[in-house]
């Protein structure tokens, strides 16, 4: 053990009497503790929100998605689809048409988020786990078209999955009307679908409909354009490089995103707050941190004698000085590490066995998610360390030239 760090952890552990130096002391520890005890669980929280949005999105979204580079339709082909199909990694390909349409049931009516599928959603079966009630089809055994609608579409239509002769309406403007007059019969297509399954994932998907491609077609008039192509990847494909092999076999003619850039803004924005976070946590430390600094500076006051002697038996200004940063680390350190043990105590107990829940009755989890990263355990303690020696060098600096001064007079 180096000398500069063993007096300094005698000064530490010799404040056996309750002296104001000592109250400091024990203040910035606490407060050093807390700072960091909240950084390891805040930042673990922001961890556990990314992972459930990410959780989100594959219930609702595609691995890939392929949309037109400019427009909002395109034109599909066997050969596109072959090409798609054909790259390594991609499983199914399924063709999708989605816009705004009118849905009316029984005397209500709302605008609804229309999405138009072929039999391969189905078997994709990422809706399974949201499905609250019927079943996730598109077709009945005679062929009856159904749909798959969300909670929102029910309450707002007050469907009923058990009326099995009221049928969905669904209405769209008809577009070879060059002049629109929306109280005309023949204004608008319609199509009728029945309701076969409700699903709810969060408020986001609120407003869709799932219904089978053909019909959705024929009410767009869409024939045999598409809005997108959603590629499912096989089980050990990743997404990144599927992606490129996409792009590359498309061209620029089509934009190839995956599941990660299609939630971009949102998966930005919880890394900006997160990020603002920790600078806020990292002042807030700080503050409590500075308490080390008049501590430290009592401690020169106090230990006066004791440095002038250092230096008569040839100590250095150096040496004196990692006294004092030594003391400045102990506190600090003990402080941080007590906080790290407490923050990584929490986060277990909160992913064990949901220790605050999420206030929602409807809600995908039942308690506040949480991740705990190591990296952040890691960036926590850097912060801590940086902190420390900022409060502690001028202290430290200025019990060494005191000392000097005393030994030299």
């Amino acid at each position: 053990m180096n000398l500069p760090f063993r007096i300094a952890r005698r000064y530490f552990l010799s404040r056996n009497k309750r002296s104001f130096i000592s109250i400091i002391a024990l203040i910035a520890m606490i407060g050093v503790g807390v700072g960091t005890m909240a950084m390891v669980v805040v930042l673990s929280v922001f961890n556990g929100m990314e992972d459930l949005n990410r959780q989100i999105f594959k219930t609702f979204d595609a691995d890939i998605k392929i949309s037109p580079a400019e427009g909002r339709r395109f034109e599909v082909s066997e050969s596109l689809l072959k090409t798609a199909q054909s790259v390594q990694g991609v499983a199914s390909v399924t063709q999708v048409i989605e816009d705004n349409a009118l849905a009316r049931y029984h005397d209500q009516q709302t605008i609804v988020r229309l999405k138009g599928v072929d039999s391969t959603f189905e078997h994709r079966g990422q809706l399974d786990t949201a499905l609250i009630e019927g079943s996730l089809r598109l077709q009945g055994p005679n062929g009856t078209p159904y749909a798959v609608i969300s909670e929102g579409v029910r309450n707002a239509l007050l469907i009923s999955l058990e009326d099995y002769l009221t049928p969905l309406e669904l209405w769209y403007p008809r577009s070879d009307r060059r002049t629109l007059n929306l109280t005309a019969p023949d204004a608008f297509n319609q199509v009728t679908v029945r309701p076969g399954g409700t699903f709810f994932i969060e408020s986001r998907y609120d407003d869709y409909v799932i219904a089978p491609l053909s019909q959705v077609a024929t009410l767009l008039q869409y024939g045999n354009q598409r809005t997108s192509l959603e590629v499912q990847l096989a089980p050990k494909a990743t997404p990144g490089t599927v992606q490129q092999r996409l792009q590359k076999a498309l061209g620029a003619t089509f934009k190839v995103q995956d599941r990660d850039s299609l939630n971009a803004d949102l998966l930005r924005a919880i890394r900006v707050e997160k990020l603002f976070v920790t600078v806020t946590l990292s002042m807030i430390i700080l503050v409590a941190a500075i308490n080390i600094f008049f501590s430290l500076s009592m401690l020169a006051i106090e230990k006066k004698g004791d440095v002038a002697m250092l230096y008569a038996m040839g100590a250095t200004q150096g040496l004196v000085r990692r006294i004092f940063l030594a003391e400045g680390a102990i506190v600090a350190l003990t402080g941080a590490i007590l906080g790290l043990l407490g923050g990584i105590g929490l986060c277990w107990l909160q992913q064990q066995y949901g220790l605050v829940s999420m206030g929602m009755v409807s809600s995908l989890v039942d308690a506040y998610p949480i991740k705990l990263v190591w990296s952040d355990v890691l960036l926590t303690g850097v912060i801590i360390i940086l902190i420390t020696i900022t409060v502690s060098y001028v202290p430290a600096r200025r019990a060494a030239k005191t000392g000097r001064l005393v030994n030299a007079g």
